[in-house]
Formats: C-alpha cells, structure tokens, sequence
C-alpha cells in the first residue's frame, strides 16, 4: 500500500516557528515529526511514500531524501498553488489500488496494520481514523427558550465528539471526485462523497492521537514524547 503524507502547508498556527521551518519538520524531542511518522508507517509494512510538498517543501527534501535510511522508498509531489489538503492527491500518478492519506503533523500510536484490515473487511470507498475528543467549555452554559427564560445552567460542561485523526485510507475511485489542479480540502471531499451516497467508514481508535495545529498542542506533544517516546518511536 502507498502512503501519501500531506506536508505543504504553512502552519500559520504555529508562527513564528513554521517562518523558517515547515510544521512537519518541527522537533519533537529528538526528531521532526515528521521522521515518526515515516518510521510508524515502515514499521508496519507501508514502504512505498509520497510526499505532497509545497511551502518550504525543499526543506523536507533535503532532510528525507529517498527514504533510505528508514527503509522506505520516498517520493515527492510538489503543488505551484495551494490546493488545499485533498487537491494534492489529484497530481499524483498511479494510485491504482487502495492507499493511505495523513497529515504529516500528527502524533499517534496508531497501529496502522489494524486500520488497513479494518477497511479490507469493510470494503468501503473511504475509511477515516477516529478518536474520542472531549471539551470542556470553560464558562457557565445557560440553555434558554424563546422567550428568554433560563431553563437550565450548566457550570464548564463537558462536550464529547468523535473527529477525524488526519489518517485517511481511500480506495482509487476517490479521486474522480477531486477536481484537477485545483483546490480542495478534505472535508469537503467528504462530503461530496457522502453527498453521493458512497460508502464512508468510521475506523474507531483508541490509541493516543494528538493533532500538533497550535502551540500548546506543539507543547503537550513535546511532553508527551519525551515520556513515552517507544510508544511512538518505531525501530527500522
């Protein structure tokens, strides 16, 4: 199976740090995040690589090569225009069988095995990874009806969602829904699938997810790492 690690954005989240380094290649611990990613995904099998690059994407280059030193073969795509997180699938040749699509800004102990049998079993035309996120909302909530009055008042609730982990598995008739060389995020990939009436799955995951979007997310991955860096560190 190939993989394709979506890593041309700019991170603007993340400023002033993603100025001068693109946000997959920020450290965490002793290694850019990026580098775990490729290490999880040689680890359980997956040794052929894409890389969709754009801002500073000579930088992730430079650093990865061809992916030797992770036994893996690594290839780049390179986008002239931001086309957002799915229109770079639309460039990239000989996507013929199913294939994986990530962020290259996550860190998870994902076992990636486990998701690709989950969608062989499945047979759906897109498999999205899914963790439990919780959120409390650090205010009173009030709920009021139409005529103003306070039914009820809930001091910091607590709010439960399912979201998307950024780890994609899609079948090749995806991409007759992605319009060529121009732009388009995944969401609304998704959608449009859905829209269609496609068969999209939900792969529940419990393992440890955590999206590196903002600096205290940067900062909690940082910690979390250094305490339990061969959770996520795979030896190739």
């Amino acid at each position: 199976m190939k993989a394709i690690i979506l890593a041309g954005g700019k991170g603007r989240r993340l400023e002033p740090y993603t100025t001068v380094l693109p946000k997959p290649l920020m450290p965490i611990g002793d290694m850019p995040i990026i580098e775990i990613v490729i290490r999880q995904l040689s680890y359980y099998g997956i040794k052929d690589i894409i890389i969709a690059v754009g801002y500073l994407g000579e930088l992730i280059e430079a650093f990865l090569g061809d992916g030797k030193k992770y036994k893996v073969r690594i290839n780049y795509s390179r986008e002239e225009q931001p086309l957002g997180t799915a229109g770079p699938i639309s460039l990239i040749k000989g996507l013929d069988e199913a294939f994986m699509v990530l962020n290259g800004d996550l860190l998870t102990s994902m076992d990636h095995s486990k998701l690709i049998k989950y969608h062989k079993d499945n047979s759906p035309l897109v498999t999205i990874g899914v963790c439990d996120c919780t959120h409390e909302v650090d205010l009173g909530v009030l709920k009021i009806d139409n005529n103003s009055e306070v039914q009820d008042y809930i001091e910091k609730p607590l709010f439960k969602y399912q979201v998307s982990m950024g780890i994609y598995i899609f079948e090749p008739g995806v991409i007759d829904y992605i319009p060529k060389d121009k732009k388009m995020d995944l969401p609304d990939l998704i959608k449009t699938l859905i829209f269609h009436k496609e068969k999209v799955l939900a792969y529940p995951c419990k393992d440890f997810w955590l999206d590196i979007g903002r600096r205290d997310d940067y900062e909690k991955a940082v910690r979390e790492f250094e305490s339990k860096k061969s959770l996520f560190v795979k030896e190739v």
